[in-house]
């Protein structure tokens, strides 16, 4: 029977404190003009602290790898991984999904926790290409896999709600190492089965 390794994550930050949070959001909305009278905003400050507070904190998990005792050493990937994280630009949301493979060394990594690591790195202010390579790397250096693809599709709302208000558009970025980039026909393996199209 095959045992498991486990490494705590946790995310590295200053302490919140909602209480600063709320009251910064209170001057926020005066600062724009919102009268905060009405009985339906009036708590809209905590609610907006609280609701920040959620979307910039990551859960702590456990990054849990089992022996590759079979020796398999063709592609895992968990496509689709939903993915929310907040532009450092102008502090609004991109959703999308995420599709993370490796192909595995002498360990291999418990599913859930490809969609923990995603969820590990969104949780702060980002950029998707930042992002899109935090993961590939730090999932390369950990499981010192023999490859490693990770692709972000997402909706950046600080272009489809302001600027140029491009609605519908997605953007997509891509981050291959090792075998994943040196080898062409495994790098094409990958794409086709995130459903990335050349």
């Amino acid at each position: 029977m095959s045992s498991g390794c486990a490494l705590r994550v946790v995310h590295d930050h200053d302490p919140v404190d909602l209480g600063a949070a709320e009251v910064a959001a209170e001057q926020f909305l005066l600062a724009l003009g919102i009268s905060l009278d009405s009985e339906g905003i009036r708590a809209t400050p905590g609610r907006m602290a609280r609701a920040y507070a959620e979307l910039l904190t990551a859960r702590p998990f456990d990054l849990t790898t089992f022996p590759n005792d079979e020796g398999y050493d063709e592609l895992v990937l968990a496509r689709s991984i939903p993915l929310r994280s907040v532009c450092e630009h102008h502090l609004l949301p991109f959703v999308g999904v995420a599709h993370v493979g490796y192909l595995p060394g002498d360990r291999i990594l418990g599913l859930s926790k490809l969609a923990r690591v995603v969820e590990h790195f969104a949780h702060r202010p980002q950029v998707q290409e930042r992002l899109t390579k935090q993961v590939a790397d730090w999932l390369a250096d950990q499981l010192h896999a023999k490859g490693v693809g990770v692709v972000i599709e997402a909706e950046h709302f600080c272009m489809t709600l302001r600027g140029v208000q491009a609605v519908g558009s997605s953007t997509v970025t891509s981050s291959v190492l090792g075998t994943l980039r040196q080898d062409a026909r495994s790098r094409a393996e990958f794409f086709a089965l995130s459903g990335i199209t050349a």
